[in-house]
């Protein structure tokens, strides 16, 4: 009876994490003047990509797939047509910090996170 009880109970840990593994992919794009796109949760890196792209304004460029993880855009507040930086990371405090890093690495001076999304397990 024991050993019955373990096997439903791990078949029910199984559909669980096929579930939240279904839903794993997303996309990052950037454009020109603070323009950004992003796509979280989808069951293919294809339709995330293709999601980014299409809410991103202009003409933007994929930068950033997520799996289980974060993405982060972060331009300069009083420029937003200069600097930006966007970084991809498991955890969505250390995207923040290094998509703010980059964005002060490449001249920026009152850099801010504009957008960031994060998949299912991010």
């Amino acid at each position: 009876m024991i050993g019955l009880w373990r096997a439903a109970a791990l078949a029910v840990a199984f559909v669980f994490g096929a579930i939240g593994l279904a839903h794993a992919a997303g996309a990052f794009a950037v454009g020109a003047c603070g323009a950004y796109g992003y796509a979280f949760d989808y069951t293919q890196i294809a339709q995330a990509r293709a999601a980014a792209a299409h809410k991103c304004s202009g003409a933007c460029k994929i930068v950033g797939e997520l799996r289980h993880g974060c993405a982060a855009f972060a331009i300069d507040v009083k420029h937003p047509c200069g600097s930006f930086g966007w970084a991809t990371n498991p955890q969505l405090g250390k995207a923040e910090n290094a998509s703010l890093h980059r964005c002060y690495q490449f001249g920026g001076r009152d850099c801010v996170v504009r957008a960031w999304a994060c998949d299912e397990k991010g």
